[in-house]
């Protein structure tokens, strides 16, 4: 897979509309939640995704291209935060795939490489995230457990979740 990480200052104009879309799209829209995705984290992030022309897709295989609107968008998409950002240990977050991609194990190797990307950067660390908590099952899949009880962010139940380090 042709995955691009970048940090803030290296995304292209189109790049960040493209994640920005993506995630207004899934979170705000589909989700209806209304929150300031624009949190402050985004500068000092590691902006990893999967483009969707890297993605074979049934209505590009019929069309011949992807729709205009989709063509800078990502199929997957996570960001990277450093240590003391948003957690004392190194997180993940953001995590999103495009909903017509969906089902096709992304998810899974999106956080697969974000985890891989996460400890070559900061060591082999235990990582942080926060869950929506209908996605413990997913997280916890992957080797995350549960490590907070549940609280509500944006209308929404969550729950921090940490993997070990390596």
């Amino acid at each position: 897979m042709d995955w691009v990480e970048k940090s803030f200052p290296e995304l292209g104009p189109t790049e960040l509309h493209g994640i920005l879309r993506l995630r207004q799209r899934v979170f705000v829209v589909e989700q209806q939640c209304v929150y300031l995705d624009a949190d402050g984290h985004d500068a000092h992030a590691r902006h990893l995704w999967l483009p969707q022309g890297s993605v074979a897709s049934p209505s590009r295989e019929l069309a011949g291209a992807l729709p205009s609107a989709l063509a800078n968008e990502p199929a997957a998409y996570l960001r990277i935060l450093p240590p003391g950002a948003a957690y004392q240990e190194p997180s993940l977050g953001r995590v999103i795939t495009a909903p017509e991609v969906r089902g096709r194990g992304l998810g899974v190797e999106l956080l697969r490489e974000g985890l891989a990307r996460a400890w070559a950067r900061y060591g082999l660390v235990p990582i942080r995230i926060g869950a929506q908590a209908h996605l413990e099952g997913f997280y916890g899949a992957l080797g995350f457990r549960r490590a907070s009880e549940d609280y509500v962010e944006d209308g929404i139940r969550h729950l921090e979740m940490l993997i070990p380090g390596g």
